[in-house]
């Protein structure tokens, strides 16, 4: 009886199922079919089978439609829209292609591909600095080195009695020979550093004394051919070898006695520091100053040039002061201020790297190594207990010898030796080097 009801019905139901058990109701103009599944042994339970719809699947977030299947020649383009808005949903075509902005229910990569989370801070090992989305090469991102490790305590200390405690005095110097000259007293003592022999100066043999200033003279600073003295009297004099007079010009500026002097690397600027608070900056032919640099509010004794950067000049300034300066003297302009927290007594900037090093008084009695430019420092060093007034390099640029009014002398070891070393050659009598002169 039930299949003769299956077979007028024109449906194919499962033994056990009546017709009664299927319903078509109307419910707000559409249909909802009602399943009342029963079974003799069981209560009625909801089927346990899932299809689909192939419009709410997002089947592109899985890359499974990024990439349009080739067209083949001759083929319609319209038609392949048409068949693949019918297979994936009517919605396909809302969805933006991978790389193009997209709506928000459409990303544009795919899903459970690795991507750089650009919302969490940055480190210098995260991958996204490694990586290439960023633009940055691999040497840029590099972790950066560790500082230089400069060693804390001198290899070497003199006793030098007699050092004065001067703050406008300069009295060691280091010559391109490798020989140290130091002043003691009323004598001048030379200490040759490969074997280590002292000698009175004053007993050696005399080339040539000049005169010209009024009262003492408390700074000297060499050229190519030119020795620059600055005195007391406020004047600077140009002294020349080659004539016969005391000197060649007269550089009149300052205001005061002349503390500091420092020719740059190509002999073509005389930098001038006085206890007037200005620093003066000359050129080979002018008898007046080209810059004055008053920024400074105490007497300046420390000059140095870069010999990296053309033009390129630092000052620092005594008590009042404290400050290390950077100037272009191309244009005047002042670069940088540091403020070192002690009287700048001395400063040298290396020449086997970018690194200068200032001596300091009252009221640490310091030696500071910077980086430059960033200024950072990369050592500071103590054992003077007197203000460092002296400040020396050797010819390698590799030790710094430096001298106090606690009349010691100590040498560190506190710049790397240079990558490539340059022999210099000698050019016989005529050559205008400074290794000559001195």
């Amino acid at each position: 009886m039930d299949s003769d009801q299956r077979r007028k019905s024109g449906l194919n139901l499962p033994a056990g199922m009546s017709q009664t058990s299927l319903q078509l109701e109307t419910f707000s103009g559409s249909f909802r079919a009602i399943s009342n599944l029963s079974s003799p042994s069981k209560a009625s339970t909801c089927s346990d089978r899932f299809i689909p719809c192939r419009s709410s699947s997002r089947l592109h977030t899985f890359g499974l439609i990024e990439k349009s299947s080739p067209v083949k020649e001759g083929g319609n383009e319209a038609y392949s829209r048409l068949l693949k808005q019918e297979l994936f949903g009517s919605d396909f075509g809302s969805f933006s292609p991978a790389g193009q902005q997209g709506s928000p229910m459409s990303p544009s990569k795919n899903m459970l591909r690795f991507k750089t989370d650009h919302s969490a801070p940055n480190s210098p090992y995260s991958p996204s600095i490694l990586g290439s989305d960023n633009g940055f090469s691999c040497d840029s991102s590099t972790p950066p080195k560790p500082p230089r490790k400069v060693p804390k305590t001198p290899h070497k200390v003199l006793d030098a009695p007699s050092l004065q405690d001067d703050f406008y005095l300069n009295l060691v110097d280091w010559s391109s020979q490798n020989v140290l000259a130091v002043g003691l007293g009323t004598c001048v003592y030379l200490w040759t550093a490969s074997n280590s022999k002292v000698w009175d100066g004053t007993r050696g043999k005399r080339v040539r004394t000049m005169g010209g200033h009024q009262t003492r003279t408390g700074v000297l600073a060499w050229s190519s051919r030119i020795l620059s003295s600055g005195s007391r009297d406020r004047n600077i004099l140009q002294h020349d070898l080659r004539v016969p007079g005391d000197f060649v010009s007269k550089l009149v500026g300052h205001k005061s006695e002349v503390c500091g002097l420092k020719w740059s690397p190509d002999d073509r600027e005389l930098a001038s520091g006085g206890n007037d608070n200005q620093l003066l900056v000359w050129n080979q032919h002018s008898q007046q100053p080209v810059l004055k640099l008053t920024e400074h509010t105490a007497a300046v004794k420390a000059i140095t040039w870069s010999p990296h950067q053309s033009g390129l000049l630092a000052s620092g300034g005594g008590t009042a002061d404290r400050c290390i300066r950077f100037w272009n003297t191309t244009n005047g302009n002042q670069i940088n201020s540091v403020d070192t927290g002690s009287q700048v007594c001395n400063l040298a900037w290396s020449k086997n790297v970018n690194e200068l090093v200032s001596t300091h008084g009252y009221s640490q009695n310091q030696i500071m190594v910077w980086k430059y430019p960033s200024m950072a420092k990369v050592a500071t060093l103590t054992g003077h207990s007197l203000r460092v007034l002296y400040l020396a390099m050797s010819p390698d640029g590799q030790t710094i010898v430096t001298g106090a009014g606690d009349e010691t002398l100590r040498f560190w070891n506190v710049f790397p030796s240079v990558k490539t070393p340059t022999p210099v050659k000698d050019t016989g009598v005529w050559s205008l080097g400074r290794t000559h002169i001195r």
